[in-house]
């Protein structure tokens, strides 16, 4: 439990509306009201013979169209992915198959009974059993069978949502737990009874059972809204969602007007609240960023011809704007931005997890009438959410320059070198909600398709000490450290206190375009009497990356060491290091990445200050799975990994250089690329 000066603090930098609601929440779990709003039991086809799914509330696309945008390779493809399906196997968080499990282990409780820690959940990750019943593995079997007309992909639809409904009585076990995962699973189960109604699996019986299902969830979700409320997060968007969706599902249910007029108020209310006027997501992380992109492409889809609000689509076609400028032109992927939980409600798409094009293409068409990525197997996904947006354009070949969506410096900022075979991203937000990571002045560095300098991940939630949720500190990230401290106060699994604030400060570029710079700090260590601030300088095929800790807040000048970390993957590489020039070859497909660290001049920070004593000389070690490899020392067990996906993670080469000094103290790092046609082999 968090002692009373971390709560007060918590409730102050929160703010009153979001403890309120959370301590209202736990007021009413507490008690038993919850529990009594929500009771357990079979889901009771007599209770709601009244209401029936209406299988036309959503546009399906054309199957012609749809057998033309996957080609026959596409086409063949998917019914492999079904196939594996209807094995019993599914792919989750992106990984490899697993068995698909859909009956969580041990005795069924009452689910406010895990809320309350009174039953352990059965497994060290609750998240292993969410996943599969969140029915992503659902869309694939409803495409196959769509496309195909096969009906053996929809009767394995039916055969295991029998079993899971039969497994998880409403509000028993683990997976009625969490409103979100019972809202997400709505949506699946809604999905797919419009798509498969056609086909002869879907018996009336079969169809009366999935609309008492989708009213069960629905049921669940309302008497909690106040939770999704407090989190302000993807939450409250899905949960939004998830009811809206129930209201037109079912509209004869006698409680679909009460789910459409909450559900469409708090999506909208949530939008407001969680994207920043320049499209940033409140949760500061790619993945959850495209999540919220692809509820909001559901409302909008299934809101037709209702009209979605002026500002709701401001908000999401600057948001659709900041996630393509993530986008890298080769891979399609995106920084491993803050937590990652695996999440992909929607994957309409034959492309892997970490291919963000669907959802970019999707959205840019949607909310900026702009397609943001060429034309390619990603725009299945297009003609399932955007399909009525996507009608009215007049040139689907056009892509937007991903460039131009960065405006007058604001965020994200990305630098692209002036040949365009590399760019990076640099972190520097000033937070107006909860941060999941510590990454202040994190840099992301991306050649011809591959991050060659990256953000390590999320790996696990919910694990064995060290690794509970480790990766989200500032050690682990493309940044410096003082003193190993962390920028900001870690006062849980999930939250950051005393909130470390970045500024832009000068943003240029050389009016032939052969370089752009950006400087910019953040106030993270300020308790300490410094800021840490970084210059990044990006030119054809080099990158220079300077970074100083410079006194501020008055304090009497203190010796202090300045840690800087390079997150790199494992490739081939050799190391040459003396007392004054640490120099790292690494080999990747695009070419040779040589990195030359050194140490700047403290007369280089500037007249205004001065170093009191002479620095020692750097400190190099390289970690690579929690081991030290080259240097002396010890090193945390958690260095010297990233994580692609949740669940995974492989080894990858931690660069750790400090040293002790008084400030100005600072580092340079310096990035030059050799294409492979000039570079030479380790």
């Amino acid at each position: 439990m968090p002692d009373i000066r971390t709560t007060l603090r918590a409730f102050f930098q929160l703010g009153p509306l979001q403890t309120g609601d959370y301590a209202l929440y736990k007021v009413l779990l507490h008690s038993g009201y919850l529990r009594r709003q929500t009771p357990g039991g079979p889901v009771v086809l007599e209770e709601d013979k009244t209401a029936r799914l209406d299988t036309a509330f959503f546009p399906i696309p054309s199957r012609d169209v749809l057998r033309q945008k996957l080609g026959p390779a596409g086409l063949e493809k998917l019914v492999e992915a079904a196939d594996e399906i209807c094995a019993g196997q599914v792919r989750l968080f992106g990984g490899p198959p697993v068995p698909l499990s859909l009956t969580p282990p041990g005795p069924l409780k009452h689910w406010s009974e895990y809320e309350l820690g009174r039953q352990p959940w059965g497994v060290e990750d609750v998240k292993w059993i969410w996943e599969p019943a969140r029915f992503g593995w659902a869309y694939t079997l409803a495409r196959a069978a769509y496309l195909t007309g096969a009906d053996r992909f929809a009767q394995v639809f039916w055969e295991y949502t029998q079993t899971f409904l039969d497994a998880n009585p409403p509000n028993m076990g683990p997976n009625w737990a969490s409103a979100q995962e019972v809202a997400l699973r709505l949506i699946a189960l809604a999905f797919c009874g419009q798509v498969l109604a056609p086909f002869p699996s879907s018996t009336p019986e079969r169809m009366q059972c999935l609309a008492s299902a989708v009213a069960a969830h629905a049921r669940r979700i309302s008497p909690t809204l106040l939770y999704a409320r407090a989190q302000n997060n993807n939450h409250l968007l899905s949960e939004a969602a998830g009811l809206f969706t129930a209201a037109l599902a079912l509209p004869g249910h006698p409680q679909a007007s009460l789910w459409r007029r909450l559900g469409w108020h708090w999506f909208h209310r949530g939008i407001e609240r969680q994207i920043t006027p320049d499209g940033a997501y409140s949760q500061h992380s790619s993945n959850y960023h495209r999540l919220m992109l692809q509820i909001s492409l559901w409302v909008q889809l299934i809101a037709q011809p209702e009209q979605m609000p002026a500002g709701t689509l401001q908000r999401l076609a600057q948001a659709a704007r900041w996630l393509g400028t993530l986008l890298d032109p080769t891979s399609g992927h995106a920084p491993n931005l803050g937590p990652n939980d695996g999440a992909y409600i929607f994957p309409l798409t034959l492309q892997p997890f970490e291919d963000y094009r669907p959802v970019v293409q999707a959205a840019g068409i949607a909310f900026l009438n702009n397609p943001l990525a060429g034309a390619g197997y990603w725009d299945e996904m297009v003609e399932w959410l955007a399909g009525p947006q996507l009608a009215a354009l007049d040139n689907h070949e056009h892509a937007v320059d991903a460039e131009g969506f960065d405006q007058a410096g604001r965020s994200p900022i990305v630098l692209r070198s002036p040949d365009s075979n590399s760019w990076a991203y640099l972190r520097a937000a000033s937070f107006h909600s909860r941060p999941g990571h510590a990454d202040q002045l994190h840099l992301d560095l991306w050649w011809q398709g591959e991050n060659i300098a990256l953000d390590p991940g999320t790996y696990l939630y919910n694990a064995p000490q060290p690794w509970d949720n480790a990766l989200c500190h500032a050690a682990v990230h493309n940044t410096v450290t003082v003193d190993g401290k962390d920028q900001m106060t870690r006062a849980g699994r999930f939250l950051y206190l005393d909130w470390a604030r970045a500024q832009v400060l000068t943003r240029e570029q050389a009016d032939d375009g052969s370089w752009e710079r950006v400087s910019a700090e953040h106030d993270g260590y300020r308790r300490l009497g410094l800021v840490h601030r970084r210059t990044v300088t990006c030119r054809a095929h080099e990158w220079i990356v300077d970074d100083w800790l410079l006194p501020a807040g008055g304090k009497r000048p203190a010796r202090h060491q300045m840690e800087l970390h390079w997150q790199l993957p494992d490739r081939p590489w050799k190391i040459e290091h003396d007392s004054g020039l640490i120099r790292l070859q690494v080999s990747f497909p695009a070419g040779l990445a040589v990195l030359e660290i050194s140490m700047l001049d403290s007369e280089e920070a500037g007249p205004s200050v001065h170093s009191a004593d002479k620095q020692a000389a750097p400190h190099l070690q390289v970690i690579r799975a929690g081991k030290i490899i080259h240097g002396h020392g010890t090193a945390p067990e958690t260095w010297g990994w990233f994580s692609p996906v949740y669940g995974q993670r492989r080894p990858g080469r931690a660069i750790l250089v400090s040293f002790t000094g008084v400030a100005p103290l600072g580092l340079r790092s310096r990035w030059i690329l050799t294409p492979s046609k000039e570079g030479t082999a380790l």
